[in-house]
């Protein structure tokens, strides 16, 4: 006979249910707290700040709605708040359904629509609806008890988790009918199901909860909201046996205050100079908010189309074959079809998933002024090279990165395929560089020779290695023309910050340029890869390029 084996498997850990938490912050031996909010920012403060559950108050979300607390937002335009409010939190939120918005009909939809959506419980209150805020006015005419019962029962009836809560709120006290009212409708409405009574009162001081506290002796637990009788120490209501406390509305006064004072602030001052310090910082809006996990879901489920790169733009010279176009810019800000070169550039690269952009400038540098880029400067850019701008840039030059020239223009399809190019190194060179018409009378072209030509067999996808590249390379034997853009890996940044070392220490950095570069690493047997292109590209060196590049465009 052979025994039966049982194997423990650890039970992994699932989460209690909103609803019965809540139920466990009623327990009348332990005295709990939950804390008003009205929105989904709100909420989720109140559960930073320790509090193990959350009052969704009909006041503040009338008044964050705009609107007066007289039932003028509707249901369902609550529910959508408290839905926010759900998904933002994990503590349970109980809800001030003010008087079931109706008639027990609406009682049974509404508790349905609140148990759909993980809401833990509701309050309604015995006045009749449409309702009017408790402090406002004069003593306001209560509900029938056997109405107000079939509610409660409507409500018991309806709910979707055992545990639900539906706690039944006195007015008798705030109404003018007197403590021996009050209990008797606490015990029919305990009859009728109320998982718990809350007592109001709007006297300053605590005596008449205290007196109905005494005399209900914890049938069922009871709920206070001691706004008006804030100064009672909490001790007090440990000693009377009260299982929960709601603070009802202070972070929407508090948040109506902060803003009152920050918005006249700004109009009288013009100025944001004040109040800057004293605010959080938007980086905590998008904390609280939750971006970080947003983050860490697209990289999950999103394609990285090149996210994880920075990119390094060298754009110190001046371009002086321009003429008077570049009297008070560098070429890299000129104008073509109403943008600047550089403009269109780091918008390309943007589209690209590649954000984090350094502009290494020079001359004329205050005229780089674009939005969302870094800038490193490079005062001694008439007396150096494009290396010596790349070594400016060390910091930036820090894993995956993008290298480009801040004059060129191209097609997308170019930087969607260097993205996806392998090899640590890569380089883009045009294969129809002989087609493409002469630059500026004087200026050399960088050729680079790779060890296979261009090939348009489709089948042909082994990689194509540097051997040299630079301007002195014979036409005859050169493969294809250096763009002025590559693609460096992690290991392939720090292969060029070291010989970036290396020409520093042997003098050949300073007027050093890109292509030097890549030809040493080339000579020592570094894999620098070829990523052939076929036109489609300009470098803008003289007002001709400029009229091409219209037309490129």
């Amino acid at each position: 006979m052979t025994a039966n084996i049982v194997r423990a498997i650890p039970a992994s850990p699932v989460a209690v249910p909103k609803a019965t938490q809540f139920r466990r912050l009623l327990d009348p031996k332990e005295l709990s707290f939950i804390m008003e909010a009205h929105n989904g920012l709100s909420a989720r403060i109140v559960e930073e700040a320790g509090f193990k559950g959350i009052w969704a108050s009909g006041l503040s979300i009338s008044a964050a709605l705009g609107v007066r607390d007289n039932n003028e937002a509707s249901w369902t335009q609550v529910l959508e708040v408290l839905e926010f409010m759900s998904d933002a939190t994990s503590v349970p939120i109980l809800v001030d359904g003010d008087t079931g918005y109706g008639n027990f009909n609406n009682m049974r939809r509404l508790v349905t629509k609140l148990s759909q959506r993980d809401i833990a419980g509701v309050c309604i209150e015995d006045k009749l609806f449409p309702k009017t805020n408790s402090f406002i006015g004069h003593a306001q005419p209560l509900a029938d008890i056997d109405e107000f019962c079939g509610k409660i029962k409507a409500g018991k009836d309806s709910q979707l988790d055992d545990d639900f809560s539906i706690i039944a709120r006195i007015e008798a006290l705030i109404s003018g009918w007197g403590l021996d009212e009050a209990l008797r409708r606490a015990e029919a409405y305990h009859s009728a199901g109320a998982d718990a009574v809350l007592i109001h009162s709007k006297q300053s001081t605590p005596d008449e909860v205290l007196a109905f506290t005494k005399e209900w002796a914890n049938r069922c637990p009871v709920v206070i909201v001691p706004t008006i009788y804030y100064d009672t120490p909490t001790q007090v209501f440990r000693d009377h046996e009260m299982a929960l406390v709601i603070w009802a509305n202070h972070n929407m006064r508090a948040a109506m205050q902060a803003m009152q004072d920050v918005s006249a602030e700004i109009f009288q001052t013009e100025s944001l100079v004040g109040v800057e310090k004293r605010i959080p910082t938007v980086r905590e809006v998008f904390r609280i908010a939750g971006n970080d996990e947003l983050a860490e879901a697209e990289a999950r489920y999103l394609p990285q189309n090149g996210t994880d790169y920075r990119a390094i733009v060298l754009a110190a010279s001046r371009g002086a074959a321009l003429g008077s176009l570049t009297d008070d810019k560098p070429k890299c800000m000129i104008d073509v079809r109403g943008q600047p070169i550089l403009r269109r550039q780091v918008g390309m690269l943007n589209a690209a998933g590649v954000r984090d952009v350094t502009v290494v400038r020079g001359y004329k540098k205050d005229a780089i002024d674009l939005p969302s880029i870094e800038t490193i400067d490079n005062d001694d850019y008439a007396n150096t090279g494009e290396l010596h701008s790349l070594d400016c840039a060390r910091d930036a030059l820090n894993g995956a990165c993008l290298i480009s020239y801040g004059d060129i223009l191209f097609r997308e399809h170019m930087l969607d395929t260097l993205l996806r190019a392998e090899g640590d190194i890569v380089i883009v060179a045009d294969a129809l560089w002989r087609e493409r018409e002469q630059s500026a009378e004087g200026l050399v072209r960088d050729l680079v020779v790779g060890d296979r030509a261009f090939s348009t067999d489709y089948l042909d996808d082994a990689p194509v290695r540097l051997l040299n590249a630079g301007g002195e390379i014979g036409e005859e034997t050169a493969t294809g023309e250096w763009v002025g853009l590559l693609k460096l890996s992690e290991v392939g940044a720090k292969t060029v910050q070291a010989e970036l070392e290396a020409m520093k220490a042997d003098g050949s950095l300073g007027r050093g340029d890109v292509p030097s570069l890549l030809s040493r690493l080339a000579s020592k047997g570094q894999d620098v890869h070829v990523q052939y292109i076929t036109g489609q590209w300009l470098d803008i060196d003289d007002a001709l390029d400029l009229a091409r590049a219209r037309n490129l465009l």
